[in-house]
């Protein structure tokens, strides 16, 4: 028999040569398929850039171009990655850490086809027997209509009667969204002004612009008239008309009434989505409750009517997914058999990856980042194509070390399968199962996109990286606690899956509240201690920002920034703008020029009027300290904290922002850098550097370590003694073990998740944590300090 392999089998590596995306410096690297490979180093470090921006992004993009031009033209299209040589690919499945739709019509149950199955289930074996799937869904309204068509046959007209009707299942009242809202008039406007006195208290609707034009010229009512004094038909046309064409100086325009204009634009999308500003009116003006009609459940009567053994699907879409698992176990129904197997299949996944906690009815847009990261990793867990790449962003995230162990398994699971795992992490317990580690660096940003080092995880520890040195960190558990100076009481908290729960929380101190993910965490900190009076909340939610925002607009630096050149100029401070009166009139400001080539990637070239710099010519003759706008956008963090401390561009206000940027480690970014190229790490230290700002005395911080390398945990320790030291209260919810070590007092929840779940398990010292080992958390706080 011949022992010489056969060509096919040769290609058991992924290769990559000369990689220069975002901070990359030709970096070349070689990946055993197959196996299970961890990328780490520090946040920053171009990890992302290697594993999503060069080898999935690549992969994807020569997927796509399989498909026919007409397919392609309605697919995002995708730019070729900046590098030499990438070979060996095999097709990417890309699970990360972006938060599910914030829709309001998005569940658990719908982004994972547990309702579309659920759907079916009801429809055939549901009594009484009401209609088919959709009649059982929220998201169709139920519509019927009749009427003459005219239908043209053989060259000859003829009229037909015709009539139709769709039986959907979404609640009429609350139209499937499972909550009301009232809006308060008062809010809206002020009614002893008049519409050119600019009576409209709704953010954006000044008289000065579109809407002014279109509420002038309707002709429904006097815009020099006090809303006050409006007859009730007037009234009702400012308010509640429905779109009517208009014509205005001879344009054509649509009037709306300013309520369903209102529910279109702001209360049909999820509050938290939305900007500030509106967020704030909207929380102002609507009051939110929920459905009398359906009692929250989004389902119409009928749907609520039909059951499978004493149960509707509103009550089964309401249990915990474990639970709905055990009930479909007991269905025994020949007839839907490969159903009720696909849904136990699906159900059990829930479990198997430790979210058997959630229920079906939970909006997509509450999940937390590695929540909504493991309910997408659900439809990948029985999927039986193998010789896949998968793609993880800190499978991690969210996961308290008991559920780490679990998330292991999974991953060495799909490895096990044949797949190649890649993994970007920075937790030891992922990095430790791997059966290849490259490490990015030596630091972040400018000062990394190398590859320092690449082996086994026994060769790393002794590689002498920034890693491998921290890899075998143990904190210690504090000799010395911190004495509070005051107690926040919780009394009776009930949120969620809380039971009833009572605790203080000690204030002047680090508190760190901990527990396994879903066992009331969140509940119990976000529901009782709400923002405002003092609060600072600094929760998971992803950082929203285009190719225009950059750390200057999104911390607010820009703005002291702007007015210090106007005024050493004696020039408008709108003229340093780059999306204002400063911009490039030839890119708008944006510094490239893109060219869309329908289904081909575009093209995007470097504006040639303004060098890429983003700023009339003319605005960059005005200079501070000897340096124009677009210079000092240039710099890095710490460069302007220097520039602006002192001399004849010192800007005390521009300088504050610049020390807490460079107090949460951000001193190497530069301030015109557009936010999409900052990694989760750098997003969620900016973040905090921004809130750091705002004027409280309790700080509540939400995984804070989420995206940081081991060294910069270490840092962000330092950041948060120094808010306790300086008369702070801050309350932490975390997983780390080394966060959990640092605190003054531990506060952990559980025993399990859900409703196994929302009690206190232990409060005291992490000494005495250690000491008892009562819990999950103490047993694996206790091995992680060597106790």
């Amino acid at each position: 028999m011949s022992t010489t392999t056969h060509p096919a089998d040769s290609h058991d590596l992924i290769r990559v040569h000369g990689a220069r995306e975002n901070n990359l410096k030709d970096v070349s690297v070689e990946i055993p398929k197959r196996r299970l490979t961890v990328f780490t180093g520090v946040s920053g470090s171009g990890k992302s850039s290697l594993v999503f921006d060069t080898i999935a992004a690549d992969s994807q993009r020569l997927i796509n171009e399989t498909y026919s031009a007409f397919v392609q033209g309605f697919m995002p299209t995708l730019a070729r990655p900046d590098v030499d040589v990438l070979d060996g690919l095999t097709t990417a499945i890309i699970v990360d850490q972006e938060r599910m739709g914030a829709n309001p019509r998005s569940t658990v149950g719908t982004a994972t086809d547990a309702n579309a199955m659920l759907r079916i289930l009801f429809s055939r074996l549901g009594t009484p027997h009401i209609g088919p799937p959709q009649a059982y869904s929220f998201n169709v309204a139920s519509i019927s209509g009749a009427g003459a068509v005219t239908i043209e046959r053989g060259g000859r007209e003829t009229k037909e009667r015709r009539s139709f009707s769709i039986l959907g299942g979404m609640c009429p009242r609350c139209e499937g969204r499972g909550s009301v809202n009232d809006i308060d008039l008062t809010q809206l406007y002020d009614a002893s002004r008049s519409l050119n006195e600019n009576a409209l208290t709704i953010p954006g609707y000044s008289m000065d612009g579109w809407y002014g034009r279109i509420f002038r010229g309707c002709g429904f009512f006097d815009p020099d008239k006090p809303i006050a004094r409006y007859t009730k038909r007037e009234l009702d046309a400012l308010l509640y008309k429905e779109p009517t064409k208009i014509q205005v100086d001879g344009i054509n325009l649509t009037y709306e009434g300013l309520i369903p204009r209102l529910q279109k634009s702001y209360l049909a999308k999820d509050v938290e989505a939305l900007q500030p500003h509106i967020r704030a009116f909207v929380e102002r003006a609507v009051t939110f409750s929920t459905c009398p009609d359906c009692d929250g459940t989004r389902l119409s009567k009928e749907a609520r009517s039909s059951t499978i053994e004493g149960k509707s699907i509103a009550d089964v879409c309401a249990m915990q997914i474990s639970d709905v698992a055990e009930w479909v176990r007991g269905l025994d129904e020949p007839s839907v058999a490969p159903l009720l197997t696909g849904l136990q299949l699906l159900l059990d996944s829930f479990t198997d990856i430790g979210l058997g906690y959630l229920s079906l009815d939970r909006s997509s847009g509450t999940l937390s980042g590695g929540e909504a990261q493991r309910t997408k990793m659900i439809r990948h867990l029985g999927s039986s194509l193998t010789d896949v790449t998968y793609v993880f962003d800190e499978p991690s995230i969210g996961l308290h070390p008991h559920d780490i162990q679990r998330m292991n398994q999974l991953l060495l699971q799909l490895r096990d399968k044949g797949n190649t795992v890649l993994v970007v992490e920075h937790k030891p317990e992922m990095i430790t199962i791997a059966d290849r580690v490259v490490d990015l660096g030596p630091g972040a940003g400018a000062a990394g996109g190398t590859v320092c080092f690449e082996g086994t995880v026994e060769e790393l520890r002794t590689s002498g990286t920034l890693t491998g040195k921290h890899l075998d960190d143990r904190a210690s558990v504090k000799d010395e606690v911190r004495s509070p100076t005051g107690r926040l009481e919780i009394r009776g908290a009930t949120a969620n899956n809380l039971r009833d729960v009572d605790v203080d929380v000690p204030l002047g101190v680090l508190v760190v509240i901990t527990g396994v993910a879903g066992s009331g965490k969140s509940s119990l900190v976000h529901g009782s201690i709400p923002e405002g009076d003092g609060v600072v909340s600094i929760d998971q939610g992803a950082i929203r920002g285009s190719r225009r925002s950059n750390p200057a607009t999104y911390t607010g630096l820009l703005e002291p920034i702007r007015k210090a050149f106007a005024k050493a100029n004696g020039v408008k401070p709108a003229l340093f703008s780059a999306n204002s009166e400063g911009a490039c009139p030839a890119c708008n400001g944006a510094g490239v020029i893109y060219t869309d080539l329908a289904m081909m990637s575009g093209v995007a070239t470097v504006c040639e009027v303004c060098d890429g710099k983003r700023f009339q010519a003319s605005v960059l003759e005005y200079r501070l300290g000897g340096r124009d706008i677009s210079e000092v956008l240039a710099m890095s963090v710490t460069e302007a904290e220097e520039f602006f401390g002192a001399g004849e561009a010192r800007t005390p206000a521009a300088h504050a922002v610049l020390s807490r940027l460079v107090d949460v480690g951000l001193g190497y970014i530069s301030l015109g850098q557009p936010l999409p190229t900052l990694s989760g790490g750098e997003r969620q230290r900016l973040k905090l550097a921004t809130h750091m700002g705002e004027k409280g005395t309790v700080y509540v911080l939400d995984e804070p370590t989420t995206g940081l390398h081991l060294a910069d945990v270490e840092n962000l320790l330092g950041l948060l003694d120094r808010l306790v030291d300086a008369g702070k209260s801050v309350i932490v919810i975390e997983h780390h073990q080394a966060v959990m070590a640092h605190a003054d007092w531990i506060i952990d929840l559980g025993p399990g998740a859900g409703h196994d779940g929302g009690l206190v398990v232990f409060e005291g010292t992490p000494a005495d944590l250690v000491a008892t080992r009562t819990t999950l958390t103490g047993e694996h706080l206790a091995a992680y300090v060597s106790a």
